[in-house]
């Protein structure tokens, strides 16, 4: 089985109120199917931390819906050059809030046993993840 993720996370201030939002979709010969779409209010969070939040939040999610069986392969979209670039090991983790969560992933990486990669998309791509983390943070009243 081969998965897509589309994710996105967001604070309104820097930091200042976040949200985060994710879509998995199975791929198919014709068309995708989405599996989920979920957002969630995160509390107060930089842009960095919510991006890496949305991206692990839908990697649990898929493993707690598979574990991890019949997953070949996980392609990741985000909007964020920064996280691709970080989980892909061209740029260094030097905040330490960050590379926490990116241990986090790589652990997730390892129980998922799939090929994952991080691709980074521009933003006009990304407009559903982006719309579910401006939902969330509506319907938090911020």
């Amino acid at each position: 089985m081969r998965l897509k993720v589309f994710s996105d996370g967001g604070a309104r201030g820097n930091p200042g109120p976040a949200a985060i939002g994710f879509l998995v979709y199975k791929m198919s010969p014709k068309d995708d199917v989405l599996l989920v779409k979920k957002n969630e209010y995160i509390g107060v969070s930089t842009n960095n931390k919510a991006e890496y939040t949305a991206l692990f939040k839908a990697l649990s999610w898929i493993l707690d819906r598979f574990k991890s069986k019949n997953i070949d392969e996980i392609i990741c979209f985000l909007d964020s050059q920064l996280v691709c670039h970080q989980l892909n090991g061209l740029y260094r983790v030097k905040d330490k809030d960050l590379q926490s969560l990116v241990d986090k992933i790589k652990s997730l990486e390892e129980r998922l046993q799939a090929d994952i990669s991080y691709n980074h998309i521009q933003r006009s791509r990304n407009k559903e993840a982006d719309l579910l983390v401006n939902l969330a943070l509506d319907s938090a009243n911020i």
